[in-house]
């Protein structure tokens, strides 16, 4: 449990001074956006430039380019469970609180970074599964509230959120298509409202769970 807990301050043993710690905030941050703008290959030198950090300080940090890609995305999925935590403490109502999770989801950019992850490096790395299971762990204990509630149809699986979550706040990282923004909270908002119950049709087929995601497409 300790494990699918782990927070982005939890795997940085020891703990570096202050100075440190902002530089490599500022490097995190920065890979982020150029990430999102124009995919994982951008140059290291000029997600450096961006932070406003030496070459040295990145490679301090980040020994190869697989190392930041997987924080920034670790980073991104600890966020978005942090929202999720807030929608839960803070909001009365189950299915604004499910609201609240997806659109900051959104605008974590959880769409475009996460496909990086099976194009860059080990899926199963233990910081990776971590904050993925954490994540999966808190979109579950949010749907099953809104569902005991009366509030969420019940034929709709944590599988089912994340792909549409995904698909719908898409354009991903290196379309250049950021202008498409302006577009994903009204997107989203028309999905969420085909999620409340009653139900007005039946869904075909069955709901889509984490691990109906994971299994190999050729199965």
């Amino acid at each position: 449990m300790q494990t699918a807990t782990a927070t982005l301050e939890q795997r940085r043993t020891p703990r570096p001074r202050a100075d440190a710690l902002r530089n490599r905030e500022r490097i995190v941050t920065a890979a982020r956006e150029m990430f999102v703008e124009h995919g994982p290959e951008v140059p290291l030198d000029d997600v450096a430039r961006r932070a406003g950090v030496g070459n040295a300080t990145v490679y301090r940090n980040f020994p190869d380019r697989d190392a930041l890609v997987r924080e920034v995305v670790c980073s991104v999925m600890d966020r978005t469970a942090r929202a999720a935590e807030l929608a839960l403490a803070e909001t009365g109502d189950a299915f604004e609180a499910l609201e609240r999770f997806v659109h900051a989801s959104a605008d974590e950019r959880i769409s475009a970074l996460c496909p990086m992850v099976s194009s860059t490096f080990d899926q199963h790395h233990p910081d990776l599964e971590a904050a993925r299971e954490r994540v999966e762990r808190l979109v579950a204990e949010v749907m099953d509230r809104a569902k005991a509630a009366g509030q969420l149809r019940d034929d709709v699986g944590v599988g089912d959120l994340m792909i549409a979550a995904a698909q719908l706040s898409r354009p991903p990282a290196g379309t250049g298509c950021v202008s498409a923004d302006r577009f994903v909270h009204r997107h989203l908002q028309l999905f969420l409202d085909g999620l409340r119950a009653p139900a007005r049709s039946a869904l075909p087929g069955a709901a889509v769970t984490v691990e109906d995601l994971r299994r190999p497409c050729d199965q």
